[in-house]
């Protein structure tokens, strides 16, 4: 009994619920098949139904609650929130299973935003419960374990409809049974005392910052990975930065020294933070990070990156059921998805261990595979074979993960840990920002409404921009530097005065 009482009020008992609600809520066996199950016989809905007027319910769904519930979480303090997203989760399978109309399936999709903006839950609430010398290790079970559980529902997916195992509807009441289980492991969560912005814990000592290399595995979305662009606000600057808020440290009155990175908690008025002074210290942050041209030019191709790469993963499915129905061939989506993902998590993750001076190359590199990412999207759009667009959308998805890495790297690398999470939320608000202008005009039905091949067609030319962009300024990059280590060499050679 005093082992179990011990197991609860450490870290592993919290990290343990975590993971078991972040693996249940992501096995989700139907979602590569969900274009087919819309539009076969249990549905009974068009392709343009499907493409024009319910699936971009999600992105305007998404863009209206991001910013309200970020805040609401932080203030809240994870726990409900947590909840929060896990009912409706539940709210949106079972309305996908028992619900047959178009505007039931807006709806439907309404929910799913939500789901999605609540991620941020997710990602924060274990930064909040245990110390912060095992931010690492904790970010690598809850990342890992998400990744498994979408890769999980793509296999058992595929496996029930190629077998004949299950019918649609029967996976979605298994879907149902395997989110109430992480329901359960959500309530059961302790509830945090402290927060980030709100309800912040005053130090009263310096807290030591280890300056630690990046892993790329821990870029794998997220997540997607929802294939609806599952990037959460604060995931990475808080696994990366052990950084307890710098600005509190004129709180630090009683000169008490640290060893390693212990940090004694002085807690203050939980909740003392008002509402308009985190928003003015929040745009205070927000001025000063985005002040640096570097993380401007990074930032930049981050927000148009996402947006195109959220566009394709949403709409893929419907690119594959006209280039080859489903009722008339034995469909591999899952499959698909689930080689994808781990050829994207082996992707990010070998590109941490690579020796590349990423401040002068790194430019022409997200020009250069941004101009891959396109030739791949041109080959799915034109060549109307379903193996070439299965190949096209791992390639593209691969070379997402390899440059979202580097660029979260580039980014963090200077950066405490709220002011990372507050470039983090801006920089994927800018991408949902770019994704519902070109969703209400290329894909809405009250827009152009345009079929899938048009819409694809635009979604290539718009990464080939990206890569023209992004290739120039790189060159440009490359030889600011080299002339400037030219001009730096006579100097050297003569022993006059030296510059950098």
């Amino acid at each position: 009994m005093e082992a179990v009482r011990t197991w609860t009020t450490g870290w592993s008992y919290p990290t343990t619920l975590l993971c078991m609600y972040g693996f249940f809520s992501t096995v989700k066996p139907l979602e590569p098949f969900l274009i087919p199950y819309l539009t076969g016989p249990d549905k009974n809905l068009t392709t343009e139904q499907v493409n024009n007027q319910i699936f971009p319910v999600w992105t305007y769904s998404y863009l209206s609650v991001l910013l309200p519930v970020f805040l609401v979480t932080d203030w809240l303090r994870y726990k409900p929130v947590v909840v929060f997203q896990c009912v409706s989760l539940f709210i949106t399978t079972a309305m996908l299973l028992w619900t047959e109309s178009v505007p039931a399936m807006q709806a439907m999709q309404f929910f799913y935003g939500v789901v999605t903006a609540s991620e941020v839950a997710y990602f924060s609430y274990i930064y909040s419960v245990i110390d912060m010398t095992r931010y690492r290790k904790v970010t690598s079970y809850s990342r890992s374990v998400q990744l498994l559980g979408y890769t999980v529902g793509s296999v058992l997916g595929q496996l029930l409809v190629s077998f004949n195992l299950m019918s649609y509807n029967n996976i979605l009441v298994f879907t149902l049974v395997l989110i109430a289980i992480a329901l359960l492991a959500s309530i059961l969560l302790p509830m945090p005392k402290k927060s980030m912005f709100f309800h912040r814990t005053r130090t009263g000592q310096k807290t030591v910052t280890e300056g630690t290399k990046r892993h790329a595995d821990e870029t794998m979305d997220a997540s997607e990975d929802t294939t609806r662009s599952n990037v959460s606000l604060e995931e990475i600057g808080r696994n990366e930065k052990g950084e307890e808020g710098e600005e509190t440290q004129d709180d630090a009155g009683n000169g008490q020294e640290e060893k390693g990175s212990k940090v004694e908690d002085v807690e203050e008025a939980v909740g003392a933070e008002s509402c308009s002074q985190v928003l003015l210290q929040l745009w205070r942050d927000f001025i000063q990070c985005y002040s640096s041209r570097q993380l401007l030019y990074w930032s930049v191709w981050w927000a148009m990156a996402t947006c195109g790469y959220n566009q394709t993963v949403n709409y893929v499915q419907v690119l594959w059921e006209h280039v080859q129905p489903s009722q008339n061939f034995s469909i591999y989506n899952g499959g698909v998805e689930a080689v994808s993902n781990l050829f994207s998590a082996a992707t990010a993750y070998g590109i941490g261990f690579t020796e590349v001076k990423w401040q002068q190359w790194g430019e022409l590199a997200l020009g250069g595979f941004s101009g891959l990412g396109a030739a791949a999207l041109f080959l799915m759009t034109f060549i109307s074979n379903i193996w070439v667009c299965y190949t096209g959308y791992i390639i593209f998805k691969c070379l997402y993960m390899l440059l979202i890495t580097i660029a979260m790297y580039q980014i963090a690398v200077d950066l405490s840990m709220e002011r990372y999470a507050l470039v983090f939320g801006a920089n994927n608000f800018a991408a949902l920002t770019l994704q519902t202008i070109i969703t209400s005009v290329v894909v809405d039905s009250g827009g152009l409404g345009l079929s899938i091949i048009p819409q694809f067609t635009i979604y290539a030319s718009y990464f080939s921009v990206i890569a023209v962009l992004f290739s120039l300024r790189g060159l440009f990059t490359i030889w600011r530097v080299q002339r400037s280590n030219k001009e730096s060499t006579p100097p050297e050679r003569t022993g006059s005065d030296s510059s950098d």
